[in-house]
């Protein structure tokens, strides 16, 4: 009990000196993808009734699920945009603080399991109260600790839309600790139950995982690891008396398919569409092929694992789009080093197995963690916060050694350690003193860095600047700054950023638009800066939302004339120029037309305004870019061409694309349902009927 006590304790104090090093970071503004996810609280209306609830949570469009779990969960901190970040930030720490809770208690679990050898105590599961058990627990809320503390989580834990990597954390620690729970009830003889828990850990806690991000997938990979590498050698369950032949056929159907099915079938699915991005590539979206991709992902892997074993206070943060991709195993000349390293790694987890199973299962974690986001799939190259679950075990086997437990791979019952493991074990006589020392003084070091980061998420001005520095050729990172540095009226230091990074990198959208405002703070822009600007649209793979976020400050710009050589002239051929971008989407180039036609609107060029926005819709026939657009056409004081452009669309609706399947499906039927879209659709033809009426009696 005095040790339950203490383990306790330990684990609360952990807990609350984490969040006063993080506390820094609570005071921070939302970012980046942020302001991509987050507004779908509003989208719809205030979240405050059931309609406008499963409109929101089934609105999501990040993989085929939408994420509807990470959606939920943002309705503990608001239900209308925009909001503060501060709820958001917390509840993200508190899960945090969750997941490193429940990562102790899984350790704890996985520990007992473990063939430890010491004076006197042999025994493939260790009892509680003896002196290898209490080592255990000990190194279990080590490696917790070094897990929760390290600083490379901060960028996970801070940034809100995140939320997403750390829900199937959770999900996956819950999901493994009922396996673990069930297995040990079968072997007990109470297979119901048993099977039950089995049951509801790969696959209700996988599905919650899913829910949240698809590589909820994974779980079932991890089950196999912990099974093959750690449990079967030590409890194998269809050899332990009390388990009954129905017992024995339940755990092998809920090993065969409950988690042999699913992780074949997620191998298969990444195989598959390594075939397809191999063979018939990935399409414009990314300046790489797939098989540059798999070429450049061990050099990021194996930094990865850099950052998590040499942690530094500071990193590159977000902003990762400056990685050089591997063209060959030659270029860069890391690339086949970085390559070899990785089977090395798995070669050696192979090999260590038997002898060493905590570093064979922590290896093989942390590479079958990175397999959904850092293999075939055409996501971006680089991220901190995909070694969020990957890097839970990696710390295990350092806390053990550090607590003083000794393994081998087999369970001796001789009361003297055999000799191949004294010599193995040999070390210098002051060593095991020093090792408390040397775990105090890791996480002293880990909790300053991380409280030092956390501080710097506390401040975006500094953050970007710092991020600048530590990025110099991301595109992303340069442009932050920039906007920090007008916002603060530093026009001149924005420009000196901006120049050199555009000559270098002409593509980019992102720079050319932040120097055209530049150039304006100071008054006028010049001719290379439009040239440059033309350049970058022409050519830019996919900017993404950024067209529409800027054009409505460069149509104010324009119309204002503060600016000079900055005019609407000059912004419909520069929109020229962007239709002729071979990269383009139809969905970039509804954009495009789209900003036309607000500018012939602003110039009260009604007609051509409606012309562009038809041409819109036809790129991607969408009903809510068409009452978007016939809206903006009857605020802007033409209500009878607003109803034309609704006429337009009901004379094309029957070419609109039928929703993806998966969420956005979903999302279409509840719309049906609540006959959502019939009710907007009468209630803006109502309105714009009203005014056209009142105009003409007017007139």
């Amino acid at each position: 009990m005095c040790n339950r006590a203490i383990r306790w304790g330990l684990t609360f104090g952990l807990l609350f000196i984490a969040y006063l090093i993080y506390a820094p970071g609570l005071h921070g503004n939302f970012l980046f993808d942020d302001f991509a996810n987050l507004p779908a609280l509003g989208a719809s209306g205030m979240v405050d009734t059931w309609p406008t609830f499963w409109r929101y949570v089934t609105s999501g469009e990040a993989d085929p699920t939408g994420r509807p779990l990470a959606l939920l969960s943002f309705l503990i901190d608001a239900n209308n945009w925009p909001a503060d970040p501060y709820p958001f930030k917390r509840t993200n720490l508190l899960l945090h603080l969750l997941n490193g809770s429940l990562l102790a208690w899984l350790l704890h679990r996985l520990g007992r399991l473990l063939p430890i050898t010491s004076a006197g105590e042999n025994s493939p599961t260790q009892p509680p109260g003896s002196r290898a058990a209490r080592r255990i627990d000990m190194a279990a809320l080590l490696a917790a600790a070094f897990w929760l503390l390290h600083p490379l989580f901060v960028s996970t834990t801070l940034y809100v839309v995140q939320r997403e990597a750390m829900l199937p954390a959770t999900c996956a620690m819950l999901g493994l600790l009922l396996w673990l729970d069930g297995r040990e009830r079968l072997q007990s003889g109470h297979w119901r139950v048993g099977a039950c828990l089995l049951l509801l850990g790969v696959g209700g806690f996988g599905l919650l995982g899913v829910l949240a991000k698809a590589n909820g997938l994974l779980l079932p990979i991890y089950i196999l690891l912990i099974e093959y590498l750690l449990l079967r050698p030590r409890q194998p369950v269809l050899e332990t008396p009390l388990v009954d032949f129905t017992a024995v056929r339940v755990y092998r159907r809920v090993l065969l398919w409950g988690v042999w099915l699913p992780a074949t079938l997620v191998i298969g699915y990444l195989l598959l569409r390594g075939w397809y991005g191999v063979t018939q590539g990935i399409g414009p979206l990314r300046a790489w092929t797939l098989g540059q991709r798999l070429l450049t992902e061990p050099r990021i892997l194996l930094d990865y694992l850099r950052l998590l074993w040499l942690p530094q206070p500071f990193t590159s943060g977000l902003f990762n789009d400056q990685i050089q991709v591997s063209t060959s195993l030659w270029s860069p000349a890391t690339t086949l080093p970085s390559l070899l390293g990785i089977f090395g790694l798995l070669a050696l987890a192979w090999y260590l197995r038997k002898s060493l199973p905590a570093v064979a299962l922590a290896i093989m974690f942390f590479f079958a963690g990175q397999l959904m986001e850092s293999s075939t799939l055409a996501l971006e190259l680089y991220y901190e916060h995909r070694n969020y679950v990957p890097a839970m075990l990696l710390f295990w086997p350092l806390a053990l050694w550090l607590c003083g437990i000794p393994q081998t791979g087999r369970v001796h019952t001789s009361n003297h350690m055999p000799a191949y493991s004294r010599s193995a074990l040999r070390m210098p006589a002051n060593l095991p003193a020093l090792k408390p020392v040397m775990a105090i003084l890791l996480l002293i070091a880990l909790g300053w860095m991380t409280h030092a980061n956390a501080y710097l998420w506390g401040d975006t001005h500094d953050q970007s600047l710092l991020w600048a520095r530590l990025n110099p050729d991301s595109p992303r990172a340069q442009a932050s700054a920039a906007q920090e540095e007008m916002s603060n009226g530093q026009p001149q230091q924005a420009i000196a950023r901006l120049l050199p990074l555009l000559q270098r990198q002409p593509d980019q959208v992102q720079i050319a638009f932040n120097l055209l405002g530049a150039r304006c703070m100071m008054g006028s822009v010049s001719d290379e800066d439009i040239a440059g600007a033309e350049t970058a649209l022409s050519t830019a793979r996919d900017p993404g939302g950024l067209l529409v976020g800027w054009s409505d400050r460069a149509i104010g710009i324009a119309n204002s004339g503060s600016c000079r050589g900055f005019d609407l002239a000059m912004l419909q051929h520069l929109l020229d120029r962007g239709m002729t971008n071979p990269y383009f989407s139809a969905g970039r180039r509804q954009d495009i037309l789209h900003i036309r036609g607000s500018i012939a609107l602003s110039q009260r060029r009604g007609d051509e305004a409606l012309k562009d926005f038809n041409a819109a819709l036809d790129q991607d026939i969408r009903i809510s870019a068409a009452l978007d657009q016939a809206a903006e056409l009857g605020a802007a004081g033409y209500p009878q061409l607003g109803l034309q452009h609704l006429e337009h669309y009901d004379s094309n609706r029957a070419a609109e694309a039928t929703p993806a399947i998966g969420m956005p499906r979903i999302h279409a039927w509840v719309l049906q349902c609540q006959h959502y879209w019939p009710k907007e659709l009468a209630r803006l033809r109502a309105t714009l009927t009203e005014d056209a009426a009142h105009q003409a009696s007017s007139t």
